[in-house]
């Protein structure tokens, strides 16, 4: 049947000796390494309780931790409670006298406890022996026996097997709480661990740990995705270098091979041989065994497709670009010569060079911002009209169907465009305040191809006579479009205003 310990109730003073081992800062110390691991009593303890009990034949045992107000019961035998207070336990009495083991044959007749509380009432306790446990020096709980019947005092032999039973509670106690350290340190590297696992997930950064003695490999998630190898498969590195594209394969297994000979850095790019999207693996030896070879790789892999397919986009963004510029230049040194031929005065010169100059810059402009793809005929209509129209809105009236033009027709196209407004700046329509410029442009299907007719019509603008003699202006509106096979440009001067018809076949690569 189970005793029952009063908490407190205390009336007398605690003893000054008493109270000093309690509030010790050192003891304290020593109490807290320990008490985190207490959570209640612990059935890890309770065969030392129950030995104890059996070692003194006694009702009553406990293994106990000691703070500076409590007692807690790791365990107990014959007690329902599972703590008390530390000011009125013997345990406490226990400490004051150093740590050595304590009898009490009677507590009626002995001073030091003969008012405690649980002596002058239930369970009415009169017989007492406890031996310190111990931690860093200092005395942090006990392991106790208490019978409610007198006693005429223990045995040195008994005493001396409660002391190792109390070393036993004290070596479990830190076990247990090491223990306890080490569950909370693995824990934290988990949480670690799958946060960079996550996060490895999130960056779709592939990991994996490659075991050379066996031919394992250990991915994650990515990896796998990445390589389109299934999870559960049995992942191993003869699987990894078959998901490699067989072109790309000798030559990542052999910068491998390198990295596991040199100790160096392993950095190769190939395809996926699945999906063929570009992948970057990179890594080195993780650990080397006690004879020099290596035991364990480690490495990432990145997709790196977009990064790919941008840089060899941009290599034939180059080629075009420099082919581009090649014919430019051509172009440019033709347009000097025929100018500089057909105006002698340098400044006549400057002037209509710069204006041609600037019409193939515009285009350009126009075809860099695209990436030398396509522009739309509007851009190129409002780039090359927009510097020589004084009020667009009024003066330029389109009728077209929207088109996308290719390099050689957007250059082409637009130094014919330049060409045409700048003789009505000059001559025609724009050169007067009244003059308007009406442009229509649609797309036929001739033979199943489709071709751009534009019209450039000029109205109220001076009367137009034919030139008598054919300029370079006028060449060069016929001749724009020469590079563009099956185009050509028309003029009428009718006396209402120049009408110009233009050609230009759309589907041609």
């Amino acid at each position: 049947m189970a005793h029952g310990l009063v908490m407190n109730s205390r009336t007398s003073s605690v003893p000054v000796a008493v109270a000093a081992a309690l509030a010790s800062p050192a003891r304290l110390e020593a109490v807290g390494a320990t008490l985190p691991a207490y959570a209640g009593p612990d059935a890890d303890f309770t065969d030392i309780a129950d030995l104890a009990a059996g070692l003194f034949s006694a009702p009553i045992a406990l293994v106990t931790l000691i703070g500076d107000t409590t007692q807690w019961f790791l365990a107990r035998k014959g007690l329902s409670e599972v703590g008390t207070s530390a000011a009125d336990s013997f345990c406490a009495r226990l400490l004051a006298e150093g740590g050595a083991p304590v009898v009490v044959p009677d507590a009626t007749a002995d001073p030091r406890f003969a008012g405690l509380p649980n002596v002058t009432g239930a369970p009415f306790v009169r017989f007492y022996a406890g031996a310190a446990i111990i931690h860093a020096g200092q005395p942090i709980g006990s392991v106790c026996v208490l019978d409610v019947a007198p006693r005429a005092g223990a045995s040195d032999e008994a005493l001396l097997h409660l002391q190792q039973l109390a070393k036993l509670a004290g070596s479990l106690l830190l076990l247990k709480e090491e223990a306890r350290r080490r569950a909370l340190a693995n824990a934290a590297i988990a949480r670690e661990e799958q946060r960079h696992a996550e996060a490895l997930d999130a960056a779709n950064v592939g990991s994996w740990l490659w075991d050379i003695r066996t031919g394992t490999v250990v991915g994650n998630a990515p990896l796998l995705r990445m390589l389109d190898i299934k999870r559960g498969d049995g992942l191993t590195a003869r699987r990894m270098f078959q998901a490699i594209h067989a072109t790309d394969r000798p030559a990542t297994i052999d910068k491998l091979r390198n990295a596991l000979e040199t100790g160096g850095e392993y950095d190769g790019m190939f395809r996926a041989g699945s999906s063929g999207r570009w992948l970057l693996g990179r890594g080195r030896v993780h650990e080397w065994g006690a004879d020099g070879k290596p035991h364990m790789f480690l490495g990432v892999t990145l997709d790196v497709t977009e990064g790919q397919i941008a840089s060899e986009r941009m290599r034939l963004l180059l080629r075009e670009l420099n082919h581009r510029v090649k014919n430019t230049l051509a172009m440019l040194q033709s347009l000097a010569r025929q100018t500089l031929r057909q105006t002698k005065d340098p400044e006549a010169f400057m002037e209509a060079f710069a204006g041609r100059l600037q019409s193939i810059s515009e285009a350009h402009g126009l075809l860099s911002d695209q990436e030398w793809g396509t522009i739309r005929l509007t851009a190129l209509l409002q780039a090359q009209l927009r510097p020589v129209v004084d009020d667009f809105e009024r003066q330029v009236e389109i009728h077209k169907d929207e088109v996308q033009l290719r390099p050689d027709q957007s250059i082409g196209l637009g130094l014919v465009l330049h060409e045409l407004a700048t003789n009505a700046r000059r001559f025609g329509a724009l050169s007067v305040p009244g003059g308007k410029l009406v442009i229509t442009a649609r797309v036929l299907e001739e033979d199943g191809q489709s071709v751009l007719h534009m019209t450039w019509h000029e109205k109220g603008g001076p009367p137009v006579e034919p030139p008598q003699r054919r300029g370079f202006g006028l060449i060069l509106i016929e001749r724009s479009l020469d590079k563009v096979l099956g185009s050509d440009v028309h003029l009428e001067f009718l006396p209402s205003g120049l009408t110009a018809i233009i050609r230009l076949p759309l589907d041609q690569a």
